[in-house]
């Protein structure tokens, strides 16, 4: 029998990825424990470290994690500052009775969620750990009835209803699909579903503080204002099945986030939290730039520009600002990369050069977002931050789901090591991973690394510094400095399967003598190995990096 635990399932977009995938290959799989070769002369990679330049706070909720609570292990490895409640289950998620309905991820099913599945649950162990609740808010107009709690469950397309569909639940016969050939059904939203406005949501918080208390009591922190709205046409098309519009989005994100600031004035609000490029720039009715109608009719803006100029127009007008984080979602559309196994050498060097275009101008994206793009490069976190500067000043970024895939290998650890380096680099202000099962995986450690290098609470810097590799490509660096006695720490991702040895020149940090290693590897996947320590000379350290590994250098300053 299926549990009953809300689906952890990211929108239907994030797994739209290309056929096409761009040539290039790196490096042998991960895992491999023959010798090692080191890279000739004219290869070599020098990091250059400068503790007086870039510097800038790094927010600790960019090691945000989806449903951490329910990560087998997760509470012992690291703590996880932010846990994100989401994903399409979240949508018509009803607090009264903690039902929810599967949408098109599972047969339009209502379940009713118990255990460690229920919101209350999340909160409560939330709380225990000393981490904060990302809880998202329904919006789409509909919230799950109260339904049997085992089969047969109450679903939108029942046999009875619909006999000739395209397929059903093979654990409950009578929920179908809802498709017929290549035709879309059309259900009755009542049949699983209650018609809600944002009085909804303001009872759902004002239910939470009054459980939980305030956001600046220790309360739910955060509440994201639904999930993926572009696609609900399609995950939730039961009772949603018109086109998202532009202007439906603000009506319902004003309100909804109006609800939650009077329920809680402390919070945080995040929003729009759409899936990926296509929401970035379109409405659903536009579908994805196939027409510009609704785009034009709107001052012809991209999509998430437009709402941020209305979010600044409402705090203008009203006085309270409404949305304190510009949030979407990030899932590389490249072949066989996000939510994917490892794949092979030529997919998991993919993997690794597909974190560019979170930052790169120069990169350009090697899926079908190239051709969408205009064959302009994305570097997708500056350009939420540059729309944030234009359309609403002050606004924080979000990223609320992500995932590069791979997360029980060696090459999805160095993809996670890249881009937590990147977020912090790049100022981003809080992201929640999707997808981990457990712990003891090696995307875990990549966090270890960042979160618990030592096994005693030991982090990464707080402060970001300049950090350059001549090559980021193949040996990334990212550094920042930690309090209270101004120790530097160093990230090294070696994306190679070769050894690399390179200098890191340092300026403007009065150096200990020697640095503290530590180091993730295929050498040894479940545990973080202290390596011996590298002496400092005129300015100076050399280290030998070794294939697919995530090293970090703790240097104390004199």
């Amino acid at each position: 029998m299926r549990s009953v635990a809300p689906l952890a399932t990211a929108g239907l977009a994030a797994a739209l990825v290309a056929l096409a995938v761009a040539p290039g290959t790196l490096a042998a799989a991960p895992g491999n424990t023959t010798p090692q070769r080191r890279e000739p002369a004219k290869a070599r990679v020098t990091l250059t470290v400068d503790a007086a330049r870039g510097r800038h706070t790094i927010s600790p909720l960019i090691y945000g994690v989806n449903f951490a609570s329910q990560v087998s292990g997760l509470g012992k490895a690291f703590r996880v500052p932010v846990d994100r409640w989401g994903g399409n289950s979240t949508s018509r998620y009803n607090y009264t009775d903690n039902t929810y309905n599967t949408g098109s991820d599972w047969y339009f099913e209502n379940i009713v969620a118990t255990g460690d599945g229920t919101l209350g649950s999340l909160i409560r162990t939330d709380r225990k750990r000393h981490t904060s609740s990302l809880v998202t808010v329904p919006m789409i107009g509909w919230v799950s009835k109260d339904s049997p709690r085992q089969h047969p469950f109450t679903c939108s397309f029942p046999k009875t209803d619909f006999p000739d569909q395209g397929g059903f639940d093979p654990y409950d016969s009578n929920c179908g699909d809802g498709v017929h050939g290549s035709t879309d059904l059309t259900a009755d939203p009542s049949t699983t579903s209650t018609a809600v406005r944002a009085g909804f949501d303001k009872r759902m918080v004002s239910h939470l503080v009054s459980s939980y208390g305030r956001a600046s009591h220790g309360g739910v922190g955060f509440y994201d204002l639904d999930n993926e709205p572009d696609l609900w046409n399609s995950t939730h098309r039961d009772v949603h099945p018109s086109p998202l519009s532009e202007g439906e989005l603000w009506t319902k994100s004003h309100q909804t986030s109006r609800a939650v600031k009077s329920a809680d004035p402390t919070a945080k609000v995040l929003g729009p939290s759409d899936w990926g490029w296509c929401a970035y720039y379109y409405s659903a009715v536009d579908d994805c730039g196939s027409s510009t109608s609704d785009r034009d009719a709107h001052g012809g803006l991209p999509f998430g520009a437009w709402y941020l100029k209305q979010f600044a127009r409402a705090q203008r007008n009203g006085g309270t600002r409404l949305l304190d984080y510009f949030d979407e979602h990030f899932y590389p559309q490249e072949s066989g990369v996000a939510l994917s196994p490892a794949g092979d050498a030529a997919t998991q060097a993919l993997r690794l050069r597909s974190t560019r275009a979170l930052w790169d101008p120069h990169y350009v994206d090697e899926s079908w977002i190239s051709q969408a793009n205009g064959g302009r490069p994305l570097a997708w976190i500056r350009t939420m931050r540059a729309w944030v500067a234009k359309y609403y000043p002050g606004t924080k970024i979000a990223i609320s789901e992500y995932s590069w895939g791979a997360l029980d290998s060696m090459n999805g650890a160095l993809a996670e090591a890249d881009v937590l380096g990147i977020f912090g680099r790049e100022r981003l202000g809080l992201a929640t991973l999707w997808g981990p099962a457990k712990a003891s995986d090696p995307w875990a450690y990549a966090f270890r690394m960042y979160r618990n290098y030592n096994g005693h609470g030991a982090t990464f810097g707080s402060r970001s510094v300049r950090a350059v590799s001549s090559n980021q490509g193949r040996l990334a660096v990212y550094a920042a400095t930690k309090a209270p006695h101004g120790a530097l720490t160093m990230m090294v991702v070696n994306k190679t399967g070769s050894a690399i040895s390179a200098p890191i020149r340092l300026r403007h940090f009065a150096a200990g003598a020697k640095a503290r290693v530590f180091r993730y590897s295929a050498a040894h996947l479940h545990k973080i190995a202290r390596g011996a320590a590298v002496a400092v000379r005129h300015g100076r350290l050399t280290e030998t990096y070794p294939a697919s590994s995530i090293t970090l250098l703790v240097l104390p300053r004199r």
